[in-house]
């Protein structure tokens, strides 16, 4: 899944690609690189980000999706339904939710769904970052979800532990660690690392974003190999290359008895 962010103020890319023939541009670059999926987002959901307004979001998403519509599958980051509405009638087929309340509009449309785990406004998501056991909490919240989903009829679900999103360094190595946990649901996983602050801890010391390249290569090769079906990526071109370095084995099954719901692709995304 290749990350296309058509705003002012996203933390790695904001204002890179505002105009919608910027966007559709740099989408079919990464199609070249290898992404089967484009992820459109009008809205930043950094940490302490602010809303912006239904319209505004709109303008920025819906020229881009109707170019790409047809071309590749087009999924669209939101959490607003009338986004997630109109994004679906101009033709993404997936709705990657950040709010994980999107189900009824997936299930009334026919799209498919993305469960993220958010469980505060950026705005105050900071403030949030406290668990028992993130590991344990983060699949209870999902699996919950998903069912919910399952049970309104969408039929293509994908689970998504939400690294960076009111997590420390530790909760997101945690999830990282035992992704086994959210594989073994049965439910297809979804995983972003792209460029995310916490890859500092990795590395050993705090990185701009432009030096964030190798942790987030091998972050997303390490999910793959611990059966993440999906990735969600900036920098798709050396993600993919490393993929297929990697071999068979990041190419499993994309979720154990769940494989009828993800028609996107087989194996790896």
């Amino acid at each position: 899944m290749g990350v296309l962010n058509v705003t002012p103020d996203s933390f790695s890319d904001g204002g890179r690609w505002l105009s919608p023939e910027s966007a559709v541009v740099h989408a079919e670059q990464m199609i070249r690189d290898g992404a089967d999926i484009i992820d459109v987002g009008g809205e930043s959901t950094r940490p302490g980000a602010a809303p912006v307004e239904d319209s505004e979001e709109l303008r920025r998403v819906m020229p881009v999706i109707e170019a790409l519509a047809g071309r590749v599958k087009v999924s669209v980051d939101t959490r607003k339904e009338v986004v997630a509405r109109a994004a679906v009638a101009a033709g993404a087929t997936l709705i990657n939710d950040v709010s994980a309340t999107l189900w009824p509009v997936a299930a009334e449309t026919g799209a498919g769904w993305v469960a993220m785990h958010m469980p505060a406004d950026p705005l105050v998501m900071a403030q949030h970052a406290t668990y028992d056991d993130v590991v344990s909490e983060v699949r209870d919240f999902l699996v919950a979800r998903a069912e919910k989903a399952a049970a309104a009829g969408v039929e293509e679900i994908w689970i998504d532990p939400g690294i960076g999103f009111a997590k420390t360094a530790e909760h997101n190595l945690a999830l990282l660690h035992r992704l086994d946990v959210l594989v073994g649901t049965g439910w297809p996983v979804l995983v972003g690392t792209s460029r995310k602050s916490f890859l500092g801890r990795i590395a050993g010391s705090p990185l701009e974003v432009s030096d964030r390249l190798e942790p987030s290569v091998a972050t997303a090769a390490w999910a793959a190999l611990e059966g993440a079906a999906m990735v969600r990526v900036h920098d798709v071109r050396p993600t993919r290359m490393a993929m297929e370095l990697a071999g068979p084995t990041t190419r499993r099954p994309v979720a154990k008895g769940r494989s009828d719901r993800c028609d996107a692709v087989g194996g790896l995304a």
